[in-house]
């Protein structure tokens, strides 16, 4: 089967973004189909392709996947306006794509919303099956966090998600919450499928050579957030534990913050003013760097602001990452994620908006190494047991190429 598979922020493991699309494309050529990815320029990411665009956009084959790029430029410096004026523009030339590329299966993956469109015009207009992913629940996150309070806009996002999940012949959704939030919208729990975000377990059973950020000596704890830092991050609760660690005297702990984000240039004022110096800011890395950093870290950092749309409507590639290196986690929020570190005894999670239990943790996991590593050590088993991505992307391109035996029904 050909698939035309449909994510604006698309990337191979040489960016510095999640790579699902690029890994669940590999599984579905490993099984024999062929890959149409279109997407668009995304900071962070790479896509693999250099020549120039041609009217806008440009094409050519990278590790065997087919690659249609447009030409819209995405970052997380944006502002809110500006990033859905590039989701608009993204699915409005999507639909040409949608209506005449040839197509076994359209295959769509959020974030944004808006990338279900080319599906939908693929849908009805074509009669191909369309299968909708789902990565975070929109508007109902967006709405959570104050990020869109216009009601027209809330309201017309809120008729284009149901129009997507009619539409669909199958869904996926990437954890719990997820799941369920379709299935509030109408559709029929035997048209979802849950795929969560996997561990790559042989790319981070080799990392190379181990390495940490300039000033941290070999007998620090390193813990590491890799990630966007933006409003739904919340890393000020990062800092407000720096500062926590600060009037403790406790020089043996050292916090990197991998990435990029609106909210960065904040965070480093922040941490200057308030001389936290345990607190590093460094640049995004690309992945097969980002495992060698993670190879000489000692924890792991799973952060949002306090949402309670976070608990389980997220599936943070992070996480997944954090464990595939066997870092223990410590995690800042309650949910799935939080009672997966409880269950397994893989990390510490501690109460939201309380420094002090943040601080504690570091605390801990500094004193006690050896209790440390064994929490690691059962990170690495839940990786391999639970969320080993090839094991996840057969149960996904099953899903995908499977019968479309329930048609949609708006």
């Amino acid at each position: 089967m050909h698939v035309l598979y449909f994510h604006q922020h698309f990337s191979t493991p040489q960016g510095a973004a999640g790579t699902r699309s690029y890994e669940m494309a590999q599984a579905l050529i490993r099984e024999g189909h062929s890959v149409t990815m279109v997407c668009g320029s995304y900071a962070q990411g790479k896509t693999g392709l250099s020549e120039p665009f041609k009217r806008g956009q440009r094409r050519g084959v990278v590790d065997g996947i087919e690659v249609i790029e447009f030409a819209l430029d995405y970052g997380n410096h944006m502002g809110v306006g500006q990033r859905m004026w590039v989701f608009v523009k993204f699915a409005l030339g999507s639909i040409g794509i949608a209506l005449r590329e040839p197509a076994d299966i359209v295959f769509a993956t959020t974030t944004p919303l808006t990338a279900g469109i080319p599906g939908i015009f693929a849908r009805w207009l074509r009669r191909k099956p369309f299968i909708f992913e789902v990565r975070d629940l929109w508007p109902e996150l967006p709405k959570a966090m104050g990020v869109i309070t216009n009601p027209v806009i809330l309201t017309l996002m809120s008729a284009l998600e149901w129009i997507s999940y009619r539409s669909a012949h199958r869904l996926i959704g990437l954890s719990p919450g997820i799941v369920d939030g379709i299935a509030r919208r109408g559709v029929s729990r035997d048209r979802i499928a849950m795929v969560p975000n996997g561990c790559d377990l042989d790319l981070f059973a080799a990392p190379g050579d181990t390495w940490r950020p300039e000033g941290v000596r070999d007998n620090q704890m390193l813990a590491i957030f890799a990630g966007t830092h933006g409003p739904a991050n919340g890393l000020d609760a990062v800092l407000d534990a720096a500062k926590v660690l600060k009037a403790r005297c406790r020089d043996d702990i050292r916090i990197g913050l991998v990435g990029q984000g609106r909210e960065k240039p904040r965070l480093q004022a922040r941490a200057l003013e308030e001389k936290l110096d345990c607190v590093l800011f460094l640049d995004p890395v690309p992945k097969m760097q980002l495992t060698r950093l993670m190879a000489g870290a000692d924890l792991g950092l799973q952060i949002l602001r306090n949402v309670s749309a976070f608990y389980f409507g997220t599936s943070p590639n992070k996480f997944f990452d954090y464990i595939s290196a066997g870092l223990p986690v410590l995690n800042n929020y309650p949910g799935w994620l939080a009672d997966l570190i409880i269950e397994n005894d893989c990390g510490f999670a501690v109460r939201p908006d309380d420094a002090h239990a943040f601080a504690d943790a570091l605390i801990a996991a500094a004193e006690d190494r050896a209790a440390l590593r064994a929490k690691g050590e059962r990170a690495g088993k839940l990786a391999s047991h639970q969320f080993a991505r090839t094991a996840l992307s057969r149960k996904w391109v099953s899903w995908v190429t499977g019968p479309s035996s329930a048609s949609p029904r708006l």
